[in-house]
């Protein structure tokens, strides 16, 4: 029961950690900053990589963000920008659970709590949340940052593809919503290993 309340304690701290700022201030103009910065690449990937460093602490649109690197830099030059900008938020938040959360809770099982942080980085809210629990919770921090790179570059890979089609005369991109649907992949897929494992399990026995 014990542990059962500190998981309480340290998911709801987690959760309140990126909501309260949303709250109080409402989601930060992010794409309007970004917008009205000059032509100069570097300048423009800087300050996206930076404003998604800081969705994790502050209410920032980073699908929208990541979008506007793909369209303005191209599929390449903006994936490598987003996937920074979301793996270095990652690592803020990953530091701030073990500073400011790791008192709070025990160690979670890692297997689900490394497909958690892969599959949630598309869900607003639930990404900063994972990534402070795992902190906090003590998450081998190996394989944490390499579970979130790989889900950081598959989502970088689907905002800037679908930012760079949305260039003039090209093909209309495939839409935010496509993003979404990877936590419910990631899902399905551990569902599916798990069964098979029980499966194995029952005719070892």
């Amino acid at each position: 029961m014990k542990i059962n309340r500190q998981l309480i304690l340290v998911v709801s701290t987690a959760l309140a950690i990126p909501i309260i700022p949303f709250l109080v201030i409402g989601e930060l103009p992010g794409e309007r900053w970004l917008s009205a910065t000059d032509d100069n690449a570097l300048r423009f990937g800087f300050l996206g990589g930076a404003l998604l460093a800081g969705d994790t602490l502050l209410p920032i649109p980073s699908s929208v963000i990541g979008t506007l690197l793909g369209a303005r830099l191209g599929f390449i030059s903006g994936t490598l920008w987003t996937w920074a900008g979301l793996t270095i938020g990652h690592l803020i938040g990953y530091a701030a659970g073990r500073l400011l959360l790791a008192r709070l809770g025990t160690r979670l099982p890692e297997v689900p709590t490394l497909l958690a942080v892969f599959a949630s980085r598309p869900v607003p809210v639930l990404a900063e949340a994972v990534a402070f629990t795992a902190g906090a919770e003590g998450l081998d921090f190996s394989r944490f940052l390499l579970t979130a790179a790989a889900g950081n570059l598959l989502y970088s890979v689907v905002l800037a593809g679908n930012g760079a089609a949305l260039l003039p005369d090209a093909i209309v991109g495939p839409g935010i919503i496509v993003p979404m649907t990877l936590p419910v992949v990631a899902w399905l897929g551990w569902r599916l290993r798990k069964k098979q494992k029980s499966k194995v399990m029952q005719t070892g026995n």
